[in-house]
């Protein structure tokens, strides 16, 4: 498995990457915009559109990369919980039950001195 750090040097590094990959996706989408409109070419806005929805996803993309993040961090921290009772189960009737509860009563009123 993975250890936090490595994780953390991964995310950045792709979340870089998404970070480049929009910045010249917008810039050729302006670019594409200009070819479109110069030339009036059917397939150019077609192109122009396809662009627009990689962009898109690739924005999605981020957005889903950062509720991985979350999702580890916290699967990394109930890792570091290992002594945390999560479940706990009575096997017994509820006279049994009832017995153990005023076995462990506890009386707390006051005392008259």
């Amino acid at each position: 498995m993975m250890d936090s750090a490595t994780a953390e040097n991964d995310f950045e590094y792709a979340r870089q990457i998404y970070h480049d990959l929009l910045a010249k996706g917008s810039e050729s989408m302006e670019e594409m915009m200009e070819v479109a409109r110069a030339t009036e070419h059917p397939r150019a806005f077609e192109v122009l559109s396809n662009m627009m929805k990689n962009i898109a996803d690739i924005n999605g993309n981020l957005m889903d990369m950062h509720k991985k993040r979350k999702d580890f961090n916290q699967k990394q921290m109930v890792k570091q919980l290992p002594n945390q009772t999560t479940n706990n189960v009575f096997v017994g009737s509820t006279t049994d039950l009832q017995r153990m509860l005023q076995d462990e009563m506890i009386d707390v009123t006051p005392k008259n001195e």
